[in-house]
């Protein structure tokens, strides 16, 4: 039997559908090539209308390109889309959220127990995301999420542990812990104590975490990544805007200047600390002054990355009801002008590390070249044949461009 297994969206769903091929694998599936598959899954994401649409055409290709398989369809957009999924064909059988971990069981029943959802590889990955926790209880008005993913609850620390062990032992130097929403976790102690617990697994040589609010950057939690023996001094602290005002109609738990205050106490802590982030451009009611100041606080912290996201209404969201909707030529613009100042002050950041000697994890090739992260989240290209792909090498720094650094051994 073959299998196929298609991933929309968030590392959360990465990890999610991980988890399904080694399932399938240790019942003797084997993963389909460019042949036919007799099971399909799809793990779909629900976050914007890009995600609805990519979503939607991934499911498409599967019915037409494996006429014979059964397509099962699980993630987000089955909570949110659930009969216009089941319209694109008879084949499509879905699986909601709440019982994604048990998908093969239901689908397969003739198949018997499946034991445990974990995993033991990351496919395609130098580095290995472990889920610690699910669902948000934070209910900003643009966000879909705690509608189609619940209410928060984490995994036992234990448990988690015991994964993370497994994949240092099969190879893996680095574990990103990754969830909905990790400053949530409290599977047997807070987020603090579980990267203190992870810190300790023997081999292991770099921790992250995935994504976090600044709120929730508390002492504590400082405390454990500075002081670590493996966390990585860099870390993704979720941002959305830098007006005030914004931030407060987004329903976001923090302030401009509680942002700066995070940053500034990690980097004093640590001078070579980074910090990447994601913002939202054109919320109803944003003003171009509100736009500016987003593009203060981008200039003036320096990340070293920015994902930037056109503001998409979701069904179900208060923010779906705002009036004063931006036009989607000032979005766009606005988009493309963020994205340029990021790209300029990432380009400032990055001249400080010139010419230093750093570890970097290679992930694989890129347009001819190994491509690889420092700790510090500095992307790093070097030439084909230094090493291959989970390998830590020692680098300098020799020069910087437009999307990272060129490397030296």
């Amino acid at each position: 039997m073959k299998f196929k297994v298609a991933t929309l969206g968030c590392r959360t769903n990465q990890y999610e559908s991980q988890g399904y091929a080694d399932l399938l694998r240790r019942k003797g599936y084997a993963e389909a090539g460019e042949g036919d598959a007799d099971l399909c899954i799809v793990n779909t994401c629900t976050v914007t209308e890009g995600a609805d649409r990519s979503s939607r055409h991934q499911i498409r290709a599967f019915l037409r390109d494996h006429p014979g398989a059964r397509i099962a369809v699980t993630g987000c957009m089955v909570e949110s889309a659930r009969e216009e999924l089941l319209a694109l064909s008879p084949r499509v059988e879905l699986v909601p959220n709440r019982t994604k971990e048990r998908l093969l069981e239901q689908i397969l029943p003739e198949e018997g127990e499946w034991g445990p959802f974990q995993i033991n590889q990351f496919d395609r990955h130098s580095r290995a995301f472990v889920k610690v926790q699910d669902g948000c209880n934070s209910f900003c008005t643009y966000c879909v999420i705690p509608y189609v993913r619940g209410r928060s609850r984490s995994r036992p620390m234990g448990e988690i542990l015991e994964e993370v062990r497994g994949l240092v032992q099969g190879g893996y130097k680095e574990i990103v812990l990754t969830g909905i929403n990790v400053g949530d976790f409290d599977g047997g102690g807070r987020l603090a104590d579980l990267v203190r617990a992870v810190d300790q697994v023997e081999g292991l040589q770099r921790l992250r975490i995935s994504s976090i609010d600044p709120d929730e950057v508390d002492g504590e939690l400082m405390g454990a990544v500075l002081s670590g023996r493996t966390t990585c001094p860099s870390m993704h602290i979720v941002l959305q805007s830098g007006s005030n005002v914004i931030l407060k109609r987004m329903n976001r738990k923090y302030t401009r200047q509680q942002f700066l205050e995070a940053v500034d106490r990690l980097r004093s802590a640590r001078p070579d600390f980074t910090i990447t982030t994601d913002v939202i451009v054109g919320f109803p009611g944003e003003t171009e002054e509100d736009f500016q100041e987003t593009l203060r606080l981008v200039e003036e912290i320096r990340f070293a990355k920015v994902h930037v996201f056109p503001y998409s209404a979701r069904p179900r969201t208060r923010a779906a009801l705002y009036p004063n909707r931006v036009p989607e030529e000032t979005i766009a613009r606005r988009k493309e002008e963020l994205k340029r100042v990021a790209e300029e002050s990432a380009y400032q950041l990055r001249e400080q590390f010139l010419n230093i000697t750093a570890s970097l994890l290679l992930e694989g090739e890129d347009e001819g070249c190994l491509s690889g992260y420092t700790p510090n989240f500095l992307r790093v290209f070097l030439p084909k044949g230094i090493g291959k792909p989970g390998e830590i090498v020692e680098v300098r720094l020799a020069a910087n461009g437009s999307e990272g650094f060129s490397g030296m051994v």
